[in-house]
């Protein structure tokens, strides 16, 4: 029986997941470092959503989460982390541009996949049998996966911020979602929904 997916993403409460004109300055877009204030800010309060979001053993994400780098690859670019990035478990990035899987510290190693959603999902699966994957951004990947009906569990942190631009979860979501939970906390409010089938 294969594990559960879930997807994790911090939004505004108009819905954006980054904010307007993402720079490799400003990767999150003009006002967008103001989502995830309660991870920096206020990392006591949240530390149980902060630990779910790396509870997975394999992560699929988009190429824009990996990166800011466009077309085909260039330079040597390892992602915004340092050389042991949060995952501790295999990660598949969606892109265009084949690139030889990059082996990180602490177990991460991040495969590039070229031949879609369906495929990252397939290869997620087969790197862990019946371990959990997340989905972890990100907006279009998430709302892909949402709408393609493969994620069981959408867990939001709702940032009290209004971006007014950039990329919207809401514009094209056709999942259907069942709220199970709400917390609140100083700068967000957690909320998880299960997907309806």
């Amino acid at each position: 029986m294969a594990g559960r997916v879930g997807a994790h993403m911090t939004i505004s409460l108009d819905g954006f997941g980054a904010g307007p004109d993402q720079t490799l300055e400003t990767p999150l877009g003009v006002g967008g470092e103001n989502l995830h204030r309660w991870m920096f800010q206020d990392g006591a309060n949240n530390a149980e959503e902060m630990q779910a979001i790396c509870d997975y053993s394999a992560f699929i994400m988009g190429r824009n989460m990996f990166g800011p780098i466009r077309g085909e690859w260039t330079g040597d670019w390892r992602g915004w982390w340092d050389e042991n990035p949060p995952y501790h478990a295999p990660v598949f990035v969606l892109t265009h541009y084949a690139r030889e899987p990059l082996v990180m510290e602490g177990g991460t190693t991040f495969h590039f996949i070229t031949e879609g959603y369906d495929a990252a999902l397939q290869a997620a699966r087969a790197a862990v049998g019946d371990g959990d994957i997340a989905v972890c951004g990100g907006v279009s990947t998430t709302r892909h996966y949402l709408n393609a009906g493969v994620i069981d569990d959408l867990h939001l942190q709702m940032a009290p911020i209004v971006l007014g631009a950039g990329e919207r979860l809401w514009d094209g979501l056709t999942a259907e979602l069942e709220p199970v939970s709400a917390r609140q906390t100083r700068f967000a409010t957690h909320l998880h929904y299960r997907v309806k089938r």
